[in-house]
């Protein structure tokens, strides 16, 4: 990571800053427009990162030079039934696009790893679209690929 470049925890006075980027990584994954998420979970994930009770959290990345976030991940943790540590999940990880190639989603993943750690949690693990060669060319550098295939059905 370039020292132009810092991973930090969001602050609530971040939300302006945060939003955009929240919002494109939605617009990724075609949550835009008549397929928007609502409202309501925005606010409520918002409400989430910063509420101590909750295993949520958000780093952003920051160019230090203009102060503008460039990047955010959102991971929680979890129990497993294979291990006694809480295991994090990286729910989200977005970059803008003229951020890409600069080294903010290999300091993003990092810092989570960093966070993991300090937790004492000995896995960390995501997933991303078969499709997304670009992350991936990453991803294949910074974790292993198992194999594993995502079933969802939603209720």
């Amino acid at each position: 990571m370039s020292s132009a470049i810092s991973v930090r925890p969001v602050q609530p006075a971040d939300y302006a800053a945060w939003r955009p980027l929240w919002d494109g990584y939605n617009a990724f994954y075609g949550r835009f427009g008549a397929t928007a998420l609502p409202e309501h979970i925005t606010e409520a994930t918002w409400q989430r990162l910063h509420d101590a009770a909750e295993p949520m959290f958000c780093l952003v990345a920051q160019d230090n030079a203009s102060g503008k976030l460039l990047g955010l991940t959102h991971y929680l943790y979890h129990r497993s039934t294979t291990r006694i540590e809480p295991v994090c999940y990286l729910s989200d990880l977005f970059t803008t696009e003229a951020a890409r190639g600069r080294g903010v989603g290999r300091a993003l993943i990092d810092a989570v790893y960093a966070a993991a750690r300090a937790v004492h949690s000995i896995r960390v693990y995501w997933q991303t679209y078969e499709t997304n060669a670009t992350a991936r060319l990453l991803y294949d550098k910074m974790a292993k690929h198992h194999g594993s295939i995502v079933y969802s059905q939603e209720l």
